[in-house]
């Protein structure tokens, strides 16, 4: 089971996050916030294994929130995914460098709230889609920066597949969603994202995508 803590300063986004996560049986929703202050307390004592955390808070906003439990220097880090309003490269720069191992928008659509918890209960990292073509489009090299990500050159060439695999995770696609593109299975995709982030050295799919962005597989 999933334990995962809300804060949101809207009540009525908290009882939404809460349905759509507790319609699923690997989740329970283990407590609420509505401001930052009440947050940190209910991370620190509930020590749940994902936080939901809203930017735009009282008392604390999200991104301090977030450096406080996830940071560097914390010394048992809670994994935070940041859900937010607001679609600004800052605040995605501010959230992964402050520990968040994911960032969504509010209109990302339920089933993406529920991949993002489950990618970071797993260890795993989930960007919106949009942000994550965006961010690494233009500001590639920041990104590698931010996420420890250099072009190397893989320990192993890349199959074919995994060339197209690597490609849709680039331009933000889901593991559903490239399930479809590819016409392979669920546990395809994910045996060839652990084979990419092995010969890469990648975290995550958001390294991958960097990686990808940065070696000129995209384009430019």
């Amino acid at each position: 089971m999933i334990r995962v803590l809300i804060a949101d300063d809207q009540e009525m986004v908290r009882a939404g996050f809460k349905l759509i996560l507790e319609a699923n049986d690997d989740i329970e929703v283990v407590g609420e916030a509505g401001d930052g202050r009440a947050a940190l307390d209910l991370a620190r004592r509930l020590r749940p294994d994902v936080c939901l955390f809203d930017i735009r808070m009282p008392e604390l906003d999200g991104l301090e929130l977030t450096r406080l439990v996830a940071g560097p220097g914390v010394a048992d880090p809670v994994r935070v995914v940041v859900v937010t309003t607001f679609d600004l490269d800052e605040y995605v720069h501010a959230a992964l460098a402050n520990g968040a191992c994911g960032f969504l928008l509010k209109d990302a659509g339920p089933a993406l709230l529920v991949e993002a918890v489950r990618a970071a209960a797993r260890g795993d990292a989930l960007v919106s889609p949009s942000v994550t073509v965006r961010l690494l489009r233009h500001f590639t090299a920041a990104g590698n920066a931010l996420l420890g990500t250099a072009a190397a050159q893989p320990t192993e060439p890349l199959t074919a597949r995994e060339e197209e695999v690597l490609r849709c995770v680039a331009r933000g696609h889901t593991n559903a969603e490239l399930a479809a593109e590819l016409f392979i299975s669920l546990s395809t995709v994910k045996t060839h994202l652990g084979s990419l982030q092995t010969k890469l050295g990648a975290r995550n799919r958001v390294e991958l995508a960097a990686w990808a962005w940065s070696t000129g597989r995209m384009g430019g």
